[in-house]
């Protein structure tokens, strides 16, 4: 059994991971590649789907990031062209963005398409969540359609449709 202290030397001595390393001051809304790495011969790509300024706008609501990664991870594991790609779409918990993992080496250029139309059915979605019943989720009750509606049109309006070089580029890192 280790005590209080061998935990906190132990954590001394942790190393700060990559996406910490990036300064989130300078850090814009946008599509960036967060990491790339080998899973079984093949190269999955994390894409941080920054959709608020960190420390500069509020986060997203947890309602609203929760209802938004449902829609999302629903309607991209059903998209013909994409479902087999797609390893995961799940929110940070920073709640300023989500994080989409794709089988295959990839920029931000190569899934813009993608992320629009995502982020327009989610803005024009009517009718049930899906997943967001009891038997389904494990926090059912934690859904806000009409916020999830508003922030994916923001997002989309202000971000996805007039993207440019620097929101897809991480700023420099912090030391």
């Amino acid at each position: 059994m280790h005590s209080m202290n061998d935990s906190r030397q132990t954590t001394l001595r942790m190393e700060k991971i990559p996406s910490f390393t990036i300064d989130h001051n300078r850090l814009l809304r946008g599509v960036y590649v967060s990491r790339k790495d080998q899973v079984g011969g093949e190269t999955v790509t994390t894409f941080d789907i920054r959709m608020k300024a960190p420390g500069r706008e509020p986060a997203l609501g947890q309602g609203a990031l929760h209802t938004i990664e449902h829609l999302a991870a629903t309607y991209l594991r059903n998209r013909p062209d994409w479902k087999e790609r797609v390893v995961y779409w799940g929110p940070m918990g920073c709640l300023t963005g989500n994080y989409l993992l794709l089988k295959g080496d990839l920029q931000p250029q190569d899934i813009l398409p993608v992320l629009r139309d995502t982020f327009r059915f989610i803005a024009s979605y009517e009718g049930e969540v899906p997943g967001a019943a009891p038997q389904d989720c494990g926090n059912y009750l934690l859904h806000d359609l009409p916020m999830a509606r508003w922030e994916a049109a923001k997002y989309l309006h202000e971000v996805l449709e007039c993207m440019k070089e620097e929101n897809m580029r991480y700023p420099g890192t912090v030391a």
